[in-house]
């Protein structure tokens, strides 16, 4: 079986960003009513933390992010994305749910920067408002990135996380790299 790789290969850009291939990460959609009280008690049993709508759990290698209503995306280590499925799996068996490894068709990329360099990028890709108090740390956006979907979120003040389609990951770092270029600062924020 061949090893997995990351659409980009470890590419990294530095502007007045700094924007990275976060390496591979174990991505699983879950799709369930997540207000029934079976899936929560299932989710809960298996290790998973159902978060609060618009937020995440935990981060890249050990997480949750809602994603809608009825959709949970599932981080963990690349390495352990079937046997978490399988776990799933077996704690939501009955019930209605779809459980699926996405893992290799995504691609995930940090960002960097100091004050509100990382706001300013993605706001100059995305129609979301990045404004601290409307997207603070621990809080989900899915959105547009350009013509592309995303979601992102911010791990802290001077860090984002970015995840996006696989087929388009050369085409979002492109777009990154262009709006982190030294001088194109706007300043917005």
């Amino acid at each position: 079986m061949p090893e997995s790789v990351t659409p980009l290969d470890g590419a990294t850009y530095s502007g007045f960003v700094t924007i990275q291939d976060a390496g591979l990460v174990g991505m699983i959609l879950l799709r369930a009513d997540l207000g029934d009280a079976d899936v929560v008690s299932a989710l809960d049993g298996a290790g998973i933390e159902v978060p609060g709508a618009g937020a995440l759990v935990g981060g890249l290698g050990n997480g949750a992010l809602w994603m809608s209503p009825d959709e949970l995306m599932i981080l963990c280590a690349h390495d352990e994305a079937e046997a978490t499925v399988e776990t799933l799996g077996e704690a939501l068996g009955g019930l209605h749910v779809l459980v699926a490894n996405v893992s290799d068709s995504r691609a995930v990329f940090r960002l960097a920067g100091e004050g509100s360099a990382v706001r300013e990028v993605l706001a100059k890709l995305s129609p979301a408002d990045l404004r601290q108090t409307a997207l603070p740390p621990g809080r989900v956006r899915r959105t547009r990135l350009a013509q592309v979907a995303a979601a992102f979120w911010f791990a802290d003040d001077d860090e984002a996380v970015l995840i996006c389609f696989r087929s388009v990951a050369g085409y979002v770092l492109d777009l990154l790299s262009k709006a982190a270029t030294p001088g194109s600062e706007v300043g917005h924020f």
